[in-house]
């Protein structure tokens, strides 16, 4: 188990969540596996306790206190897997139940293929807020930057790339997410400005964090990931909307005949 390290003051540890693929599962069983459209906090704490080297059975009561955003910079779109499992010697799988002996059971009837579904988000960008105490957030940075285990996007075989680790912020999460500049892909910024006519110096991204005052609830704070005493609890989150930097070279300058919030700008129209 890892010592939480002490100090005073807060401090918000920014992460880029950016790969391929990305999955983000809260309620997934059995054959078919889905993904939430964007990272859950049992996601994002299971990858911090696996930078610091944390076993299974550790304790995460540190990682708990620490208060979750996430900002929607890219969303990707949605992939399905479908594939099918069968025993490479033509024998019947095996089923979940065992015998005394604590022997797996062939299925019965005999079963030769189980066909599977999994989902992924493709080519999506998330930036994460993680505030907490300073010298957690401190410790928690190095960690990624230098992980004992290999990090995943909500799988094994969801691999981040590079920079996954953002400098960390002195402010609050909130400010935090607003102040930081856009983190699409450069691809996905081109694309933007030329399907909008536009190089516009903001843009808005929609934003989910932590919130005792929140409107939803989610499902997905783990209170162990011990496979023996697995468990789950709520929390209460805000869903809103947030003006963000681009950094978008040479900006178009600002539009004084602007008349206020437009929905349908954000469907392109």
């Amino acid at each position: 188990m890892t010592t939480p390290p002490t100090g005073g003051g807060r401090a918000v540890l920014l992460l880029r969540l950016a790969g391929p693929l990305q999955s983000w599962g809260d309620r997934s069983a059995f054959n078919r596996r889905e993904t939430r459209p964007e990272p859950t906090k049992s996601g994002v704490i299971g990858l911090l306790a696996a930078a610091q080297g944390r076993a299974r059975e550790d304790d995460i009561t540190d990682l708990l206190q620490v208060r979750l955003g996430v900002r929607v910079d890219q969303p990707g779109t949605l992939l399905r897997d479908f594939h099918t499992v069968s025993d490479y010697r033509g024998r019947p799988l095996l089923q979940a139940g065992v015998s005394a002996k604590g022997v797996q059971k062939p299925t019965s009837p005999a079963k030769n293929t189980h066909v599977t579904q999994r989902f992924y988000l493709q080519d999506a960008v998330f930036l994460v807020a993680v505030e907490g105490p300073e010298a957690l957030v401190t410790a928690l940075h190095d960690a990624v930057r230098n992980p004992a285990f290999p990090l995943a996007l909500g799988r094994r075989s969801c691999v981040p790339t590079q920079p996954l680790a953002l400098k960390p912020h002195t402010g609050d999460l909130d400010t935090a997410l607003r102040e930081t500049p856009w983190q699409a892909s450069e691809h996905a910024r081109s694309l933007h400005c030329r399907r909008t006519g536009t190089r516009p110096a903001r843009i808005d991204l929609a934003a989910t964090v932590d919130d005792p005052d929140g409107n939803d609830v989610l499902a997905d704070v783990p209170q162990s990931f011990d496979p023996r005493r697995r468990a789950f609890t709520n929390r209460t989150v805000r869903h809103t909307w947030l003006s963000v930097p681009t950094d978008i070279p040479n900006p178009d300058p600002p539009d004084d005949t602007d008349a206020g919030h437009d929905p349908f700008v954000l469907l392109g129209w």
